[in-house]
């Protein structure tokens, strides 16, 4: 169903007998994308994967390519670069950088196989400023495990 929240993102098929993305279920935020070719993933192995598509995003948004979770949980594939990200200029195939990350073994995909997830997101263009220091904020410069981690959080 189109309404007035749907935005049309034109479509390349390089691989007019491949399937395009597609949503699997009503309400998924992801498209499914194939595999163009198959490819076998050694253990720690990565390959990069044509997808058989390109796109035309309008300016304002951006794609990104995302893991499939079930990929993930089974066989610990994941993506190099997740979220690898498809800039509105960008006219090219998609391609995604697969990696096993199994230290045993070894990982087949098939053409038509899906190995991604797209999701299509607003983005906004900034204009940095310069100061000399920033405002204060409850976090402050606190990084990387300053939220407690999982200890604190009770989940041993």
């Amino acid at each position: 169903m189109i309404d007035d929240r749907t935005t049309e993102v034109l479509l390349l098929r390089l691989d007019p007998d491949l399937a395009p993305p597609a949503y699997a279920h009503p309400g998924d935020a992801g498209a499914d994308l194939l595999a163009r070719v198959d490819v076998t993933i050694p253990p720690q192995g990565r390959v990069t994967v044509p997808t058989g598509v390109a796109i035309a995003l309008p300016d304002g948004f951006a794609a990104f390519v995302h893991p499939r979770s079930g990929l993930a949980a089974k066989h610990g594939l994941t993506i190099v670069n997740a979220p690898g990200t498809v800039d509105a200029g960008y006219r090219g195939e998609i391609a995604v950088t697969l990696l096993n990350t199994d230290v045993e073994h070894t990982l087949e995909l098939h053409r038509g196989d899906r190995i991604a997830q797209l999701v299509i997101q607003r983005v906004e263009r900034v204009r940095f400023v310069e100061v000399e220091t920033l405002p204060g904020s409850h976090r402050g410069s606190g990084g990387f495990g300053s939220s407690g981690g999982w200890h604190a959080a009770g989940a041993h």
